[in-house]
């Protein structure tokens, strides 16, 4: 057997780690690709084969793609052992994927719609190369002009998140479009912690967050995966003003409705180039938007109506013409007047055919044309959705907020693993800036009736130690009087596993959410959002990786389902959002200084005017 360059095995998993052992050592071969299963996703057995093979790979200076994939394919070598396979094509789409039989079917849903692929990179077990050293891999050797400028990734498990959000950010920053699916999160962990944030905080948060951070659209499955690999191949709308233009009434209601559940708009269009306009369509046609220009309605009229959206509606942004047929006859004059105006207007046109079998011939020679198809309107909508929601990359600037890290040190290292004390934790905001409301812990009544004169009424008190103190009745409000003091502290100090009684002067305003939470993998995550019971009935909270910039902090907030209660409704005061997004920021760098922080939960924090201050809060370290 003459000395091999490349090996590309697919025997029994058994049977591997002695070849490549083999190959290696004896004919230099220095590339393999394991298209064989049977290895870690099967039990002890197989993650020892894989172990040998990564073993000898590493010792010879070879490398090694899957095991359990299906190959590897670019311009210059064709190695995908599958069907359907795809022409490479060097404008296409790179594609890279931790799985093989996924990888065919995102090939197939997306070579349908018309989409076709520079290169396809299937990892499977990532034994050795995983999705983020072939991103890697494309970042260092990206070209401007010449390199595809959309991504997709397929992946199960994210093996290095800084390398992938490194890498991802640095190609969005150079142009280049990436959409990913994120399998098999799960929300079990997050089942045992106990507090706030580490409920909030799962698996899946950080996987949201690393996406967000990136500048990846997160998909969900292959249809949307490729739908939005389609729109990356389109201009993407500035606005969110939307031409629905249609011969079916149905599609468009669908449509529409979707758009709309997407923070799109859908306007009227009226006046007198309306009138204009609606007096070249057929009668009973309708131009109000969506444009309905009925099943009869030819390609000389959907002309007019692209012109006019084009030229004479200035609040359109984009438009979505969707165009049929009920196999009577055949529409080749409309999809070659697509592609005309696709060719030559300013606004983004997307084309939504879903005449799939009635005019299968016509929508090929669209595709073939260059273009790709939406098959499929709400599926479009939301897809165009995912890509308006999903930020570019945040540079940020170097300015670190005024901390005292002596003392943040100073405390961490005097404390016990576990949750802080109060006193302990009261440093450690007031080292990092953090506001705070006036408070003193008492064990005692004669303690409790002296901290009341030097607080002032009206004022809280709570329990300390109980984890969940509204749960066991410690907490009581608006106390005002020596009286009320005397009697609640009487209550709170028997409730059971209370050590301590915490008096607060009582403050009024929006109550928010602030926390930390630290995953092993993925680093630190800031969470904010509304706070007191609101957290826990509408789990409405927005989530970034640290090192947080101010811009990202600003848009966690400005994200919230309940952003308009932050910004203040029927006559009532909103929240400082620049002091709202200091505490978030000044968060991430209180973990960077003390990454013992395992969790951290301020609920509230309450918004009254330009001030943002903490009421309540609790810290875990480790």
């Amino acid at each position: 057997m003459p000395n091999t360059d490349l090996a590309i095995i697919a025997i029994a998993a058994k049977y591997c780690p002695p070849t490549i052992e083999f190959l290696a050592r004896k004919k230099g071969t220095r590339a393999f690709i394991v298209i064989s299963a049977g290895f870690g996703e099967e039990g002890e057995e197989g993650a020892l084969f894989e172990k040998k093979m990564l073993t000898t790979v590493e010792e010879t200076g070879a490398c090694l793609i899957g095991p359990n994939c299906i190959g590897f394919m670019n311009h210059n070598y064709y190695g995908v052992f599958t069907m359907p396979l795809p022409k490479p094509d060097p404008k296409g789409i790179d594609f890279i994927s931790g799985s093989g039989a996924t990888a065919v079917y995102i090939m197939e849903s997306g070579m349908i719609k018309g989409l076709s692929f520079a290169s396809v990179y299937s990892v499977g077990n990532s034994t050795q190369i995983g999705v983020e050293d072939v991103l890697e891999y494309m970042d260092q050797n990206y070209r401007e002009e010449i390199s595809p400028a959309i991504k997709l990734l397929y992946i199960e498990n994210v093996g290095n998140p800084k390398k992938l959000l490194k890498h991802a950010a640095s190609l969005v920053r150079k142009g280049c479009r990436i959409a990913a699916i994120k399998a098999g999160s799960t929300e079990a962990g997050s089942r045992a912690a106990s507090s706030h944030t580490g409920a909030l905080a799962s698996p899946d948060t950080a996987v949201d967050a690393l996406f967000r951070k990136a500048g990846i659209v997160r998909c969900f499955g292959r249809e949307e995966l490729t739908t939005v690999a389609s729109i990356f191949q389109h201009k993407i709308p500035q606005g969110r003003n939307i031409a629905v233009i249609t011969h079916a009434g149905g599609p468009a209601v669908m449509l529409t409705d979707a758009l709309s559940e997407g923070g799109f708009k859908v306007p009227q269009l009226s006046g007198p180039k309306a009138e204009v306009l609606l007096a070249k369509l057929h009668p009973g046609s309708s131009v109000s938007n969506p444009v309905d220009f009925l099943a009869t309605g030819t390609a000389q009229q959907l002309g007019d109506i692209i012109e006019a959206c084009e030229n004479d509606f200035d609040e359109i942004d984009a438009m979505v013409v969707i165009f049929g047929s009920p196999g009577l006859s055949r529409v080749y004059d409309v999809y070659e007047l697509l592609d005309r105006k696709m060719k030559t207007c300013k606004k983004p046109l997307y084309p939504v055919l879903p005449s799939l079998i009635n005019a299968r011939e016509e929508i090929n020679s669209f595709i073939e044309m260059g273009h790709v198809n939406f098959p499929d309107e709400v599926i479009f909508a939301r897809a165009l959705s995912l890509i308006k929601k999903t930020p570019l990359p945040v540079l940020g600037d170097d300015t670190i907020p005024d901390m005292d890290k002596k003392k943040i040190r100073e405390v961490i290292r005097g404390a016990e693993s576990g949750y802080l004390k109060p006193d302990q934790v009261g440093e450690l905001l007031d080292a990092a800036g953090i506001a705070r409301v006036k408070e003193i812990t008492v064990t005692s009544l004669q303690q409790a009736l002296k901290a009341s004169l030097n607080i002032g009424f009206p004022m809280v008190m709570k329990v300390i130690g109980p984890l969940h103190k509204s749960d066991v009745g410690g907490v009581v409000l608006n106390i005002r009087t020596e009286d009320e003091v005397k009697s609640h502290f009487t209550k709170l100090i028997n409730i059971p596993d209370t050590n301590a009684v915490l008096m607060q002067a009582m403050k009024s305003g929006i109550e928010l959410f602030a926390g930390a939470k630290r995953d092993e993998k993925f680093g630190h995550l800031i969470l904010g959002g509304l706070g007191g019971i609101f957290i826990e009935i509408l789990k409405d909270v927005s989530s970034a990786l640290v090192p947080l910039h101010k811009e990202e902090a600003l848009g966690m907030i400005t994200g919230l389902k309940a952003y308009k209660m932050i910004q203040g409704v029927r006559g009532n005061a909103g929240v400082d959002e620049e002091k709202f997004s200091e505490v978030l920021v000044r968060l991430s760098e209180l973990v960077l200084i003390a990454p013992e922080i395992i969790e951290m939960d301020l609920n509230p924090l309450l918004g009254e005017g330009d001030n943002v201050f903490a009421v309540d809060a609790r810290i875990r370290i480790e």
